[in-house]
């Protein structure tokens, strides 16, 4: 490609979150198709709750709980989540755009069909997400623990792994442009290793994963 120097991965775009002066948020319950614009959610317990459909612009979600909570479909624009924590929180073909996670605490989180742009993971760790047939474009994960991530059949382009774990990650059918996985702390893959094509890992890595390799064409290692 012309202007680009052959080798080099395109850098992510970043997201850089500014929000206003927020409002507490004072409402009860999460509704669904709810439209929440600046406001402030702090140790909200939204356990259990449906805002399905709603839209969440320029606010902050600080250490609430969303075990089971449903948010399909839900929008999240230039939003702060930080400290949240749940299990089976349901964000399954939500939309996510220029959003900044910190320090969640999240297991089994359905993001099956996800559009996820201009996102950062920053430290927490997430066991079981389900982000199968997710789209994730200029997407960061820094810092952060993810156990038997589900990438299958998901679209990945322009996301970086920085100093983060990722145990007995399933990529089966993905596929992936830019993508740097040179930075991850420690690299397993269980399944999927033909869904790394259009990558970029470093030597060790290669040679940790040499033997997903070498199972996936066949060949014995003796």
């Amino acid at each position: 490609m012309a202007g680009r120097r052959a080798g080099t991965v395109r850098a992510v775009r970043r997201a850089e979150v500014r929000l206003p002066q927020l409002t507490a948020f004072e409402g009860g319950e999460l509704e669904p198709e709810g439209d929440y614009d600046g406001l402030e959610f702090t140790d909200t317990d939204a356990a259990g709750q449906s805002a399905r459909g709603a839209r969440f612009m320029d606010c902050a979600l600080r250490r609430c709980a969303l075990d089971e909570t449903e948010l399909s479909r839900a929008r999240f624009l230039d939003t702060v989540l930080s400290g949240i924590r749940g299990v089976g929180t349901d964000l399954s073909q939500a939309s996510l755009r220029d959003v900044e996670i910190t320090d969640a605490r999240l297991g089994g989180t359905q993001l099956h069909g996800a559009v996820l742009e201009r996102v950062v993971v920053r430290g927490g760790k997430i066991d079981f997400p389900n982000l199968r047939t997710a789209k994730l474009r200029d997407v960061v994960f820094e810092g952060c623990v993810l156990v038997e991530a589900d990438f299958s059949g998901a679209e990945l382009a322009r996301v970086t792994f920085e100093d983060c774990t990722l145990a007995r990650a399933d990529f089966t059918g993905a596929r992936m442009k830019d993508v740097d996985l040179r930075g991850a702390a420690a690299l397993d893959v269980t399944r999927g290793i033909d869904g790394l094509a259009g990558a970029v890992i470093s030597p060790t890595q290669l040679l940790d994963l040499a033997p997903s390799f070498a199972s996936q064409l066949g060949v014995r290692v003796e």
